[in-house]
């Protein structure tokens, strides 16, 4: 019997790379909390603040919050102010503490309900056929972000993992975002945000403060409402019972 050699080729397994990462990350929102109820004069206090700052606002993320309003808030009043945020160029996308029937009413708009401001890890429904969990992965640990080039119109410095601290000024149209404090050892035209994730003891630092918006966790002044006795003076910004306090530094 003749002997024949067979020559196999290799088949490729199929590849083990998935097509898609999920990874967690963090963005800015605009939290909305209602302290009253959804009527003409709320809508025109709305306009009003809209006006204050239409560059802040235009396209800006949205979540709307009924801490204190969930128990006294009919579904047409959550309805109409859905519908008035979408209609002021708001990308309003989420909701918080609201009853059930208010979020059966945001999900209708395509809302999604949120808990917390901060990320969380992705919970499952555990199964006794499911491995032990693994522990969550520590959080990375505070980092200082140094910036000593100035920041120019158009720019934009995020730091979500501490402080942001600017050796140089910082330009009108530039925007600065922190989770934590923000020090700007220069003139401060542009915007600065800090205490992004909620950290209401954040501050911020300027040597000379000519900001179009200043923010602390959510709660902000624009440059209208910036006194003549402050303006181009070395100032400190902070929370003080849920307001937005500004001081000359001694």
């Amino acid at each position: 019997m003749q002997r024949q050699d067979v020559q196999t080729e290799a088949v490729a397994s199929p590849a083990s790379v998935k097509p898609f990462q999920i990874r967690g990350r963090f963005f800015t929102a605009v939290a909305l909390r209602l302290d009253a109820r959804v009527d003409d004069a709320f809508l025109a206090a709305l306009d009003a603040q809209i006006s204050q700052a239409p560059a802040f606002f235009d396209d800006a993320p949205v979540v709307i919050d009924l801490q204190k309003v969930a128990e006294i808030l009919p579904k047409p009043e959550l309805v109409r102010l859905i519908d008035a945020l979408k209609g002021r160029g708001l990308s309003v996308f989420g909701i918080q503490n609201g009853t059930e029937e208010q979020i059966t009413a945001a999900r209708a708009a395509g809302l999604i309900p949120l808990r917390g401001g901060r990320e969380v890890p992705l919970e499952r429904t555990a199964r006794s056929s499911d491995p032990a969990p693994k522990a969550a992965p520590a959080r990375p640990e505070a980092a200082t972000r140094l910036i000593t080039e100035p920041v120019r119109s158009g720019q934009r410095i995020f730091n979500d993992r501490g402080d942001l601290v600017v050796v140089a000024s910082v330009s009108a149209g530039a925007e600065l975002i922190a989770e934590g404090s923000i020090h700007v050892y220069g003139q401060l035209r542009g915007r600065a945000l800090a205490g992004v994730n909620g950290d209401t003891k954040a501050r911020i630092f300027c040597q000379s403060l000519d900001a179009e918006l200043l923010a602390i966790a959510g709660l902000y002044q624009t440059s209208e409402g910036l006194g003549s006795e402050i303006r181009n003076e070395r100032v400190q910004v902070f929370l003080r019972d849920e307001m937005l306090c500004i001081e000359k530094l001694r």
